[in-house]
């Protein structure tokens, strides 16, 4: 399975190791970013950002970035300021921050997002900067960037928090809450010829839940988010809260079974935000599953476990750093 090093698990790392308070392991996942994964070359495409893919010796198998690792890696630097402080060089986690970020919206090649749409891309290649991600909407985090990012961005980054939000209603299934992988900047569901499950609620559709629950759950802004969680948990007790499966149509259509512990996780995370009656067993399911431990389970599933575990034991926090 998986033998690469990925800006998507490296960012999450970042992450986890912040809200665990390890500070050295931070440190450690942070300098092999920037030593192996970070494009510093002039000129270059994906200049400023981070090769989506590595080889384990640091090796690039993609020159590349996917976007959602940039969000993850700037918002655990801002809050790494707010957490230990800033250090120097590579360490000054603010200033690095505010660099990447800057560069996601004000690239000279290639931003990161739709200046017009004001919403994050797939990727920012020009035959794939037509559509979007609905779980790169990460509308928790843009409202930090608007916070304490640069300035003159702020305004931005929190009319693109109103703008995720609003593309979760657009994007999901109204009676299943079921959203796509891909999906066009008006909410339709994308097909490619590299992902047959684009247009279907599969591996990255499976984070967006937790996205508007977490959403929800820090900022209260969007009372819609709760109806969401509570529609996306009714489908799947209804399909079986032990037994359901890993791919669905949008509408809600069985395509491939299994019972994956990353979706298992994320549904969890939906009590967030959810008034379902039954949303303790959902976190209930959460808190039995084994620790994901084979190849093929511990990177994705494994990564989303632990997320979930600390999103639904309120040690998932927010830390602001000094707003300049």
């Amino acid at each position: 399975m998986h033998q690469d090093v990925r800006s998507e698990g490296m960012s999450y790392g970042l992450m986890i190791t912040l809200q665990l308070n390890k500070k050295a392991e931070f440190d450690a996942l942070w300098n092999f970013s920037m030593t192996h994964m970070y494009i510093e070359k002039p000129g270059h495409p994906a200049e400023g950002y981070f090769a989506w893919s590595v080889q384990q010796n640091g090796v690039r198998n993609a020159e590349g970035p996917a976007p959602d690792g940039e969000e993850y890696i700037v918002t655990a630097l801002y809050m790494a300021a707010g957490r230990w402080g800033n250090g120097t060089g590579i360490y000054n986690y603010q200033a690095w921050a505010d660099k990447i970020l800057n560069q996601m919206r004000h690239h000279p090649i290639h931003t990161m997002i739709n200046e017009e749409k004001k919403m994050i891309l797939f990727v920012p290649q020009t035959k794939n900067a037509a559509f979007s991600d609905p779980s790169y909407h990460l509308p928790a985090f843009y409202e930090l960037w608007a916070l304490c990012g640069p300035k003159a961005d702020r305004s931005f980054w929190a009319a693109a928090a109103d703008t995720s939000r609003a593309y979760f209603q657009k994007t999901t299934n109204p009676s299943t809450g079921l959203s796509s992988d891909y999906a066009d900047f008006d909410g339709k569901p994308v097909h490619t010829s590299y992902n047959p499950d684009a247009d279907h609620f599969a591996y990255d559709a499976w984070r967006t839940v937790m996205n508007w629950s977490v959403d929800w759950n820090w900022w209260h802004k969007d009372v819609r988010e709760k109806e969401l969680s509570y529609r996306i948990q009714a489908f799947f007790y209804r399909q079986g809260i032990q037994t359901y499966g890993s791919v669905y149509t949008k509408e809600g259509e069985l395509i491939r079974a299994g019972h994956p512990a990353g979706l298992v996780s994320t549904n969890a995370v939906a009590s967030l935000a959810s008034e379902h009656p039954k949303s303790k067993e959902f976190v209930e399911a959460l808190w039995d599953l084994p620790v994901p431990h084979n190849i093929g389970d511990r990177y994705y599933g494994g990564l989303l476990y632990l997320m979930s575990l600390l999103h639904c034991s309120g040690k998932f926090q927010l830390f602001l750093p000094v707003v300049k």
